[in-house]
């Protein structure tokens, strides 16, 4: 069995793979000693582990990982399973890279688009013959009403509701926000999408992060929705180290 940690920006998703693939999926706060002490406990047959994180990890936790599993540590000297081409690999999110392994993994030797719809919005590009481009970054949606709030005198911060969709035309300020940020969210990401199947013959698009219920309820493009994308990608690396 194969622990998988994702730790992120407001949460830390672990998994246990098994031949099958996810056999137990915990989302936590913040990732402790008690937490994993008490996982091996329970699953005495974890036999490697690998780790992406965007925080600082303690080094006692590395250290526990390291002493009770085959343990990698996702960094830009990681192998992938993926030509990168990325300009500055030591800038790109671990995430990022997890995500393009993942979204890859299920389309194999197609172009496909990764979305993960989070704090911020990543847009990431893998083509069909495996060489990740690159991508692009946005504000995420809780990002740009803080943003609106914060840097403006009098608009209010407006919590979103990513079950309902915004009216086109506001008709007081907190309807105009909704509108603006909710409208304007789904015009980039179906732009984005477009203007890449425009460049490209055929481009699967794969979504994930917090918000992609709501871009997969909402969004005029067919997408795949992957919650769980970086937990397989980061699999998917694990798998390719342990062959090679």
């Amino acid at each position: 069995m194969k622990l998988i940690i994702d730790i992120g920006n407001t949460r830390v998703k672990t998994a246990l793979f098994d031949d099958s693939g996810i056999a137990e999926l915990i989302t936590i706060e913040d990732l402790s000693i008690d937490f994993l002490t008490e996982l091996f406990s329970k699953h005495k047959n974890i036999r490697s582990a690998i780790m992406a994180s965007v925080r600082e990890v303690k080094q006692e936790i590395t250290g526990l990982l390291s002493s009770k599993t085959r343990f990698i540590r996702l960094d830009e000297t990681t192998p992938l399973p993926f030509v990168n081409k990325y300009a500055t690999p030591n800038t790109l999110g671990n995430d990022r890279v997890a995500a393009v392994a993942g979204a890859s993994s299920l389309f194999p030797g197609q172009n496909v688009l990764v979305i993960d719809a989070g704090s911020c919005i990543t847009y990431d590009f893998i083509n069909a013959t495996g060489e990740y481009l690159g991508g692009s970054i946005s504000p995420g949606i809780n990002m740009r009403f803080l943003a609106l709030n914060s840097f403006t005198g009098k608009l209010p911060l407006i919590n979103f509701d990513s079950g309902r969709q915004a009216k086109l035309t506001g008709t007081d300020t907190r309807e105009s926000i909704l509108s603006g940020v909710q409208n304007g969210v789904l015009q980039e990401v179906d732009g984005i999408i477009n203007a890449y199947k425009q460049q490209y013959s055929e481009v699967n698009v794969v979504v994930s992060g917090g918000d992609y219920k709501y871009f997969d309820k909402y969004l005029k493009n067919n997408i795949f929705a992957s919650p769980n994308i970086v937990l397989t990608g980061l699999n998917r690396i694990l798998d390719f180290n342990e062959e090679n």
